[in-house]
């Protein structure tokens, strides 16, 4: 079993915390084999097997747990009494009003659970949620692979490609983990992608949000493959959909807008004033969860365009722990403000730097910035060229290696 080993440290670093630990993520992207992973490592630290509550609700064994009563009993029936027990819960979205089950163990000290769960939508880290917890948990935000993990995976199952030829293949496949049981079949990994496309948009989007119009959310999350990167309003998706012959108001696109993001399909970045130090309201661009998933719903062949460049340093800076903004100074934009443990970095993404109108474009709003923040430029150009005015020139795969 290949290891996830940033999110795993971070399970072991918070492991007997008295926060609850909520492992959120996009269907598909590891989240139970990060749960399986931490229960190998409870073992190998000397845990017994009976101090472990691992429990998957998406298994045919555990379908009769319907509600929070039967979650609890089953739970209380495991445990043991009078010792520390580790509570695995998978996907317990699935369990009507698990929260209150969740809360009530936590809330007994005599109980002594420490207690792990994974959900794929974030609508069921709600507000009831945090008023029953009062804050008391951690989360653990996982995406699928980032391409220092996609290289792992490759050395661990012996595919000798070269770092070259896996980032081709990282750019036009992605990166959710079970692309590797696929093999190298074309056909087999789109209908893989398809696959986690229709669970997400019909179990974690429209089921969850009742939502009776899928068309119209399919057609709006086309629309938002094709244009990641770019500035998108609820007014332009709108006039979109109207040219297509279908009305929608804008406060239904922002709606469904805020559906897929809560499913984790695609993240917001939210507009930054780099003069002012604060977020603004307007605007604002969308990001693909996975490159892969993008490419199937906008029909690219995995080209390495501008904007699937930016998607990649988007996710790979969202990897590293960073709050990632967009950067507005006046009238120009530097892609990406990021913003970890009180300390700001600037990036640009472009396809490349060779041409001088170019790099002056992309090097102007970085130079006028008058911190002492780090300033990167990231491009597919094999041989980066020297620093320019303390700005960093960096290769995209060499950037994502980490």
């Amino acid at each position: 079993m290949n290891s996830r080993n940033a999110y795993l440290e971070q399970l072991i670093r918070a492991k007997d915390k008295p926060q609850i630990k909520v492992i959120t993520g996009v269907r598909r992207s590891g989240k139970s084999t990060l749960l399986d992973l931490f229960a190998d490592y409870l073992r190998q630290s000397g845990i017994g097997d009976s101090a472990i509550i691992e429990i998957n609700f998406e298994l045919m064994a555990f379908d009769e747990i319907r509600d929070y009563k039967q979650l609890y009993e089953l739970i209380e029936k495991r445990r043991q009494k009078g010792a520390r027990t580790y509570l695995l819960l998978d996907e317990i979205g699935r369990v009507e009003e698990w929260e209150k089950a969740v809360a009530g163990l936590q809330a007994d000290k005599k109980a002594d659970v420490d207690i792990y769960i994974t959900v794929s939508n974030a609508t069921l880290l709600s507000s009831e949620l945090s008023t029953l917890l009062g804050g008391r948990y951690l989360e653990i935000r996982m995406q699928p692979l980032a391409f220092s993990e996609y290289l792992e995976f490759l050395e661990n199952d012996h595919i000798n490609n070269s770092v070259e030829d896996a980032y081709y293949d990282y750019t036009k496949y992605g990166g959710f983990p079970g692309i590797f049981d696929m093999g190298a079949d074309e056909r087999l990994i789109e209908s893989f992608l398809e696959g986690i496309y229709h669970s997400i948009l019909i179990k974690d989007v429209a089921a969850r949000n009742a939502v009776r119009d899928i068309d119209l959310l399919e057609r709006i999350v086309r629309f938002v493959a094709a244009n990641i990167g770019n500035p998108l309003s609820t007014r332009k998706v709108s006039d979109y959909l109207i040219s297509l012959g279908r009305k929608a108001s804008q406060e239904t696109v922002d709606n469904y807008l805020s559906m897929l993001a809560e499913a984790f399909i695609i993240y917001k970045a939210r507009n930054f004033d780099i003069k002012g130090k604060r977020h603004l309201v307007n605007l604002g661009k969308y990001y693909f969860v996975d490159i892969g998933l993008r490419n199937f719903l906008s029909g690219s062949r995995g080209e390495a365009a501008g904007s699937v460049l930016e998607n990649q340093v988007f996710l790979e800076l969202l990897f590293r722990g960073y709050r990632v903004s967009v950067g507005k100074l006046g009238d120009l934009e530097v892609d990406f403000v990021c913003e970890k443990n009180g300390l700001l970095s600037y990036y640009q993404v472009t396809t490349s730097m060779a041409d001088d109108a170019v790099r002056e474009r992309e090097l102007r709003p970085l130079r006028l910035i008058r911190d002492n923040y780090p300033k990167y430029v990231i491009s597919t150009d094999k041989t980066p060229l020297s620093d320019f005015d303390g700005v960093t020139h960096l290769n995209i795969i060499e950037f994502l290696r980490g």
